[in-house]
């Protein structure tokens, strides 16, 4: 097959290879385990440094990356191996954000951290998101964040697109996503279940907000009927 950045072809030349290796960064699953330099500033400043990046600009970057993570500036001058895992993991995000890619590709960034450190990468990535106005692939088995973060859902299933459409869209074919081996998030599945027993409403519900406004304006409408 191919790779297509901005409809070329990333192998056709060094050159194009070069280009697209500026534009998108990847984070793989674990990148804490990318980590090897004797301090953490030094550590992010690896990838704009083979960038080309030196001096003022060089430092810029790496400050604004950390700022992007949250990452406490008492840190830097720390090895990377003293960091909580939550930090190891910015830490290495931070790295790639340093190369200012247009695209990020994040492969499963929550997977293997407690529920405070999994909030904080969310939470960081959505503003780097809205801020900067990159575009950011979120790779996730978990739907109930990708419910949450994500705008635009692309389903594969056997190597192929299977579905390409907004949450909403997407979690209304709920008996396609688990023929596929895709669990709904937790709030769709209760909804899908409520709807079994009678309980309706005219879209897919797979937000707490969402959730919480369907269910007020049911158990008002519910309450004016009866008086």
């Amino acid at each position: 097959g191919e790779i297509l950045l901005n409809g070329e072809d990333i192998h056709r030349t060094k050159s194009s290879t070069d280009a697209a290796r500026c534009s998108v960064g990847l984070v793989m699953q674990y990148p804490e385990s990318q980590l090897f330099e004797e301090a953490v500033k030094k550590d992010i400043a690896v990838g704009p440094t083979n960038k080309g990046l030196t001096g003022k600009a060089l430092e810029d970057a790496v400050m604004k990356a950390v700022e992007a993570v949250r990452l406490p500036k008492k840190l830097l001058d720390s090895s990377p191996f003293e960091l909580s895992g939550g930090e190891k993991r910015r830490a290495a995000i931070a790295g790639i954000i340093a190369m200012e890619p247009e695209i990020l590709i994040l492969d499963e960034p929550t997977a293997g951290l407690d529920p405070k450190g999994r909030d904080e990468i969310l939470d960081f990535i959505t503003s780097y998101r809205e801020e900067q106005k990159k575009t950011v692939l979120f790779v996730s088995h978990s739907m109930d964040v990708v419910a949450n973060i994500c705008s635009r859902i692309l389903v594969l299933n056997r190597s192929h697109v299977a579905m390409d459409g907004t949450p909403e869209e997407i979690f209304s074919r709920h008996e396609e996503l688990k023929g596929m081996g895709l669990a709904l998030p937790e709030l769709t599945e209760i909804f899908v279940r409520m709807a079994e027993k009678g309980l309706t409403f005219d879209k897919p519900v797979y937000t707490l907000d969402y959730a919480v406004k369907k269910l007020t304006e049911r158990l008002s409408a519910k309450g004016g009927a009866e008086k």
